[in-house]
């Protein structure tokens, strides 16, 4: 049974449309009989008039049907059909420009595409496909083709065009990619708490983080600097293996990952996450009182038999790019307090509560 102050942290959520509580909790609204996800544009309901719900299937059992405006049955960052239709016509021939007399031809109104396609990818559908086009020629040039011939292969009749589009999207002008970058691969994936990114190349996963975490522009920044890489949409067998692994911890059949994953740290962030990984399912450990920071993270850093290095052991933590994977939700203050997370406080005491019911 929820505690009056988690419904009162609840109907805080629900007044401010909080997206990190989205699969945390629904709510039924006993004036209109409807249940409704947290981010519902609807005028808000009196607290007298709400009740919370942690599952979808508990308001359905307590009388309360889905709201037509949210659907709370259905994903909110559920792939549209508009956007299947084009991301699979991309794919069908993924060399074309594209026109507004193709989306005539698809039956598709070129402006609603364009609101999907940056509500979904954070670009619109011109750059999507324009990326794909660009991830074709930087194969090309890798496997050894001149960039004239993968820029008239890939439907530029501008060399000058061709280059600017290239260094745009690739971080890099087309002449100087073939020795010096590599090609990762970004997918979004959908999750209970909210969509996901996965950056991986052919063999193994880089980074996996909520959309919404603060700073994850910069990371994905720091990354392809890095790595020396260019980022564009696509799928990988790592980014294959994630989705399905995800789809069973969040069901609670899965409690070790063993999708293959790349540590992009410090020896020492290295032997803090390794620690992190070694922490069972359904179970915490904890570590200091922020206010005390001599005893931060204590029972982690003796972990790793470095004792004092509180505030160091700290920031491998935060620098974690492989969320849920190397589980730092595991890690909460000695006062039984959760501490922070990049994903959002919500979202760690939704993981910890979790697993240890599926422990």
């Amino acid at each position: 049974m929820l505690t009056n102050e988690i419904t009162q942290e609840f109907y805080k959520a629900l007044l401010n449309k909080n997206a990190e509580y989205e699969g945390v909790f629904y709510v039924g609204v006993k004036t209109t009989g409807v249940f409704c996800r947290p981010t519902c544009p609807a005028r808000k309901p009196k607290f007298e008039n709400c009740e919370f719900y942690q599952t979808a299937e508990e308001a359905l059992l307590a009388s309360f049907r889905p709201c037509l405006r949210c659907r709370p049955l259905s994903h909110p960052n559920h792939v549209s059909d508009l956007v299947r239709i084009l991301v699979d016509a991309v794919e069908a021939n993924p060399e074309k420009r594209w026109k507004t007399r193709d989306f005539d031809e698809l039956c598709v109104d070129a402006s609603t595409a364009r609101r999907q396609f940056k509500k979904r990818f954070d670009m619109t559908f011109v750059e999507y496909a324009r990326a794909r086009r660009m991830g074709i020629a930087m194969k090309q040039i890798r496997e050894g083709k001149t960039v004239t011939d993968a820029q008239l292969e890939t439907g530029y009749e501008s060399s000058s065009g061709f280059r600017d589009a290239f260094s745009k999207i690739m971080g890099a002008a087309p002449t100087n990619f073939r020795n010096h970058h590599n090609v990762l691969k970004a997918s979004w994936l959908d999750s209970p708490l909210g969509p996901m990114l996965a950056i991986a190349d052919d063999e193994a996963l880089y980074l996996l983080e909520f959309v919404e975490r603060r700073g994850l522009e910069r990371e994905i920044e720091r990354l392809r600097i890095k790595t020396k890489s260019a980022i564009i949409p696509g799928i990988t067998d790592p980014i294959k293996s994630i989705e399905i692994e995800l789809k069973l911890y969040f069901e609670g059949k899965l409690k070790n990952f063993k999708t293959p994953i790349l540590l992009m740290g410090s020896p020492f962030q290295k032997l803090v996450w390794e620690e992190l990984m070694r922490i069972p399912f359904g179970t915490t450990r904890s570590y200091g009182d922020q206010a005390a920071a001599t005893r931060s993270y204590g029972d982690q850093a003796a972990a790793i038999s470095k004792p004092t290095a509180y505030r160091a052991v700290a920031n491998a933590n935060g620098a974690n790019q492989l969320a849920i994977i190397i589980p730092c939700h595991r890690i909460i203050n000695t006062n039984g307090e959760l501490g922070g997370y990049g994903g959002g406080i919500s979202r760690k005491k939704w993981l910890i509560n979790h697993e240890k019911q599926k422990a």
